[in-house]
């Protein structure tokens, strides 16, 4: 009986543990704050980056422009989130314009070359929306755009850099980011789509 306990107690601390890293990987849903300043937002449309082809995209033309900016893979459980972000693509592309960075820093799941990455978003989920090179979206090498993302010396606000693939940042018409959601918010969802439509 001493012996099932202690499988038992073993059984629901692992699960706990498991449970806690969920929410500290997974649970990252911030708005920025109402009432604060946002610093250098403007800032935003000075960034450029090299799309899957290696033509180079300054920001400058997404003024005016909702945006959702999103770190993608092909090879993770929630790869499938490309179905999703291609259906708010076609719903509402008049409203939101979505670019998306490849990139291998979790799990080295984006092993590929950008073409086998720009074959398999094609291939495989008709992807319209705007594709990047494969970069770095967090640590030393981290993009430009992401440093922007993730250090409040730049947003005002924010300093999450992304804790999975999938991680969403919005980005309003006037260059200030609005939101981070977690991997675990699909596309499609309420947050996202209030985002998009109001």
């Amino acid at each position: 009986m001493k012996i099932l306990f202690i499988i038992i107690l073993s059984t629901l601390i692992s699960f706990s543990g498991i449970y806690i890293l969920r929410e500290r990987i997974f649970k990252v849903n911030e708005k920025a704050p109402d009432n604060k300043m946002i610093a250098n937002e403007n800032n935003f449309y000075k960034l450029s980056a090299n799309d899957i082809d290696g033509n180079k995209i300054d920001f400058s033309q997404f003024k005016g422009k909702k945006l959702l900016i999103v770190n993608v893979a092909s090879k993770c459980g929630y790869t499938s989130q490309y179905k999703d972000l291609q259906e708010l693509h076609k719903k509402y592309n008049d409203k939101v314009t979505i670019l998306a960075f490849p990139s291998n820093n979790f799990g080295f799941q984006e092993p590929g070359s950008n073409d086998q990455i720009e074959e398999f978003c094609e291939t495989n989920y008709g992807i319209e929306f705007q594709l990047f090179e494969k970069s770095d979206v967090r640590g030393k090498n981290i993009n430009s755009v992401y440093r922007w993302l993730s250090s409040i010396n730049d947003n005002g606000w924010n300093d999450k850099s992304p804790r999975w693939n999938f991680f969403k940042y919005l980005v309003d018409e006037t260059g200030s980011l609005k939101a981070v959601y977690s991997s675990n918010v699909n596309p499609m969802d309420n947050e996202i789509i209030d985002f998009v439509i109001n």
